[in-house]
């Protein structure tokens, strides 16, 4: 028996944070070299139409970007399989079918439904293509018949109610699709600029492309311990969103030091910003590097890009060549 399957895909909807690198990419990357799973990630183009749909002109654009973003990080196509959703029309019929045996209930229940309608409140999402967006999810996981879904708990119903269509399918028509199961991934605790969710709607990212001057600027303008008013206070690195990025990207020694001086107002907030900086640059200096060459070499995205969509087509056209026979049209 082969590799067991897992899937997972992003939304190409602009620039990738370091709280999307800490939050799914790393955790892409450490699963496609751990060598227990055939890995599947694709590029989810149509789910960025459910909130874009007025603006698609970037959308093209964002999805290379997305990729080069992907392998500078260190996912490798010859490790893992890297798609567009939009190639495989197949994603379409299959989320087409299981909209009919989908009960609405279900979908009104997605605690996440709410949740992003507030989140994007200055967006019109009163439409059927984001209230049954998690169906088009469920088509793209089970299509490959993947056996796990990387996510934070945040997502977690989102696979659930994955699983609860694949088991009504299976119950309506036949035993075809696994019912996934979530790979639970810790996400570290990682804010943006202004203390709150990291997240370009609220322009307070720090992109994984950024580098010299910007991300100096930007981990400048970082907010620190906010009790900690004067450089003579004594502050408490445990309520500081500068120091939770040195417990990621400082030496461990360095991070003992800095919580020492913190709390004794032995630094302060500019000079422990300034060494976070020089960290931070160090650690993306090789992701950078890589970046460069891809930017320079698009035409070797495109390459791999369209092995990665040739090789999710021919597994899409096999499942739903089952799928077709099983509901017997």
């Amino acid at each position: 028996m082969g590799l067991k399957r897992i899937l997972s895909g992003m939304r190409p909807t602009g620039k990738l944070h370091l709280g999307n690198l800490h939050g799914a990419l790393k955790n892409w990357v450490d699963l496609q070299e751990g060598g227990q799973y055939d890995c599947f990630y694709f590029v989810a183009d149509w789910h960025a139409v459910t909130s874009e749909y007025s603006s698609t002109e970037d959308i093209k654009n964002n999805a290379i970007n997305m990729v080069i973003d992907w392998l500078s990080v260190g996912l490798d196509p010859k490790k893992s399989t890297l798609f567009v959703q939009s190639a495989v029309k197949e994603h379409a019929e299959l989320f087409l079918l299981l909209s009919m045996i989908t009960p609405l209930a279900w979908l009104e229940r997605n605690p996440t439904y709410k949740e992003m309608k507030t989140e994007l409140s200055n967006k019109d999402l009163s439409t059927f293509g984001f209230l049954g967006y998690p169906v088009l999810q469920a088509a793209d996981i089970i299509m490959y018949k993947a056996h796990g879904v990387p996510v934070g708990v945040d997502q977690l119903p989102h696979v659930e109610l994955t699983r609860e269509i694949a088991r009504r399918f299976n119950f309506l028509y036949k035993e075809i699709f696994p019912v996934p199961e979530p790979l639970l991934t810790s996400v570290p605790k990682l804010l943006g600029m202004d203390g709150r969710k990291m997240s370009k709607s609220y322009d307070n990212s720090i992109y994984i492309s950024d580098r010299d001057k910007v991300l100096q600027q930007k981990i400048a303008s970082m907010f620190t311990d906010p009790q900690r008013m004067r450089r003579s206070d004594a502050g408490n690195p445990e309520i500081c969103n500068v120091f939770s990025f040195h417990g990621l990207y400082s030496p461990k020694q360095k991070v003992a030091e800095i919580d020492a001086e913190c709390r004794k107002a032995g630094i302060g907030c500019i000079d422990c910003k300034k060494i976070l900086a020089q960290h931070v640059a160090e650690n993306l200096k090789p992701v950078h590097e890589r970046m460069d060459y891809y930017t320079n070499h698009l035409d070797e995205i495109h390459a791999i890009i369209d092995e990665g969509n040739q090789k999710a087509t021919k597994i899409a056209c096999q499942t739903m060549n089952e799928v077709r026979d099983a509901v017997k049209i």
